[in-house]
């Protein structure tokens, strides 16, 4: 018999290796290659047949080439999911034949979310929910405990994905539901489920059902402890759309942010709440994320990010303490921390503020993380609060991007954060010369700064 032929997998980064090594020479990452199987080749092996005579692959073009501008325009079809922030993360709704990744740490409420999804849209959607780690007693108990329609919903204890796509090609589900990848397996596959070989055929064989039978699939995944998706990179190029549901066990809230999304924008954002009923979607977080306490204290500050198609209020609070140790510490939760070191940096130099004996730590309320460049100049102005033990006004709010000379850049979409801002009852702005509008809202008073030091004297 011939020698199956095999090859190493980075689980970091998707990279392939003839024979296994301790490093992987793309992302440099220790002890991250596994073994994954690859398929034989077709039986009697060898090129196709030529009919000319000089080229192995002129018999099997069988397809016309078309121009790019004949291919048709029309809308991609889609439907609701019946959550509305879940439409919006996925740019607009479910479209058939898509394939999309769901990931979360346990307890984020991944199979909370899907199964309530899976209820309603079973009330006028053929749909199947495969579950692989609970048994169907487990789910049926959730539902009821959710108080979730069950008629409609069609149910399958199973994790082989032979057995599931036979009875997925027998029902023809509009909707497929697998919960989760890491527990299917394949029976040629000589692995764990779970593993490196398992985790990407399963997919594959799963994916290409969809795409054949134009059914929208629905895939849990595991995070590992660093917030990455378990099992090899090469899954998420595989799928149409993943997206992570972060939040911890102590939050009431749970964010639902796009990682890749090829029908949409990845910089949505959608918000939910746990309930005693499930999740239920959030339609102004900005409400939630600024219940603020009514004493005004230090190093409290409000600032306008924008996550894909709208702007969202969040409150950044700082606290700077005299440090005991030669080195001080730069602690920052919802913020990047060596972005931090560096407005630190740039407030001592343009600034005239030394925070080098101080304990520098940063929070963003809510559970947010904030990505973009436009906390900037909040984020050091609430530290300039904290240093000098002196509250900000509570109707003042703040967005910029800091530069190195300590110039105040413009961000994208400034006219719609004032306006956000002015809706929620704030009358005053600090805001980059290049995002200040030709007319004001009513009531709301704009600052205009060009440096970090007209910024500084404006409060």
């Amino acid at each position: 018999m011939a020698k199956a032929k095999s090859a190493f997998v980075c689980t970091e980064c998707g990279a392939e290796y003839s024979k296994w090594q301790g490093q992987c020479s793309s992302c440099r990452e220790w002890n991250t290659l596994s073994e994954v199987r690859l398929a034989s080749a077709r039986p009697g092996g060898g090129a196709a047949p030529s009919t000319t005579g000089r080229s192995g692959y002129a018999g099997i073009v069988s397809r016309e080439v078309i121009h790019l501008a004949a291919v048709d325009l029309s809308e991609v079809p889609r439907f609701s999911s019946t959550f509305g922030e879940f439409d919006r993360v996925l740019g607009g709704g479910l479209v058939p034949g898509s394939a999309v990744l769901l990931g979360g740490h346990p307890g984020a409420g991944k199979s909370t979310l899907l199964l309530q999804t899976a209820c309603k849209l079973a009330q006028h959607k053929s749909a199947l929910y495969v579950t692989g780690e609970e048994s169907l007693s487990q789910v049926a108990m959730r539902a009821h405990r959710l108080q979730l329609p069950t008629q409609g919903l069609k149910m399958l204890a199973e994790t082989s994905v032979e057995t599931i796509l036979a009875v997925a090609e027998r029902e023809r589900p509009e909707v497929l539901i697998i919960d989760s990848i890491q527990t299917m397996h394949l029976d040629d596959i000589a692995s764990a489920p779970g593993g490196v070989a398992q985790v990407r055929e399963s997919a594959a064989a799963l994916t290409r059902f969809a795409k054949q039978s134009n059914t929208v699939l629905l895939l849990v995944g595991h995070v590992t402890k660093d917030g990455s998706l378990a099992g090899p990179k090469v899954l998420e190029h595989m799928i149409d759309a993943s997206l992570l549901l972060e939040g911890g066990a102590d939050s009431r809230f749970r964010t639902l942010r796009g990682q890749k999304n090829r029908f949409g924008a990845v910089n949505e954002l959608g918000v939910f709440a746990m309930l005693e009923h499930g999740l239920k979607e959030v339609k102004n977080p900005s409400a939630i994320f600024l219940s603020r306490s009514e004493e005004q204290s230090s190093g409290s500050l409000v600032m306008v990010v924008w996550e894909g198609t709208r702007p969202i209020l969040v409150e950044v609070q700082a606290l700077l303490d005299d440090s005991a140790l030669g080195n001080p510490r730069r602690v920052a939760v919802g913020l990047d921390h060596n972005r931090l070191a560096m407005l630190l940096a740039v407030l001592h130099r343009h600034g005239g503020l030394f925070t080098g004996d101080q304990d520098v730590f940063l929070n963003v309320v809510g559970g947010v993380k904030v990505l973009e460049t436009s906390a900037d100049l909040a984020v050091l102005l609430a530290v300039v609060s904290s240093l000098q033990s002196r509250p900000l006004p509570r109707e003042l709010v703040v967005f910029g991007e800091v530069g190195l000379s300590g110039e105040i850049r413009p961000v994208p979409s400034g006219q719609e954060r004032i306006v956000e801002a002015a809706k929620h009852g704030f009358t005053r702005a600090i805001v980059p010369r290049g995002n200040a509008p030709k007319s004001s809202p009513p009531g709301m008073q704009v600052i205009a700064v060009d440096k970090l030091a007209e910024a500084i004297e404006a409060l």
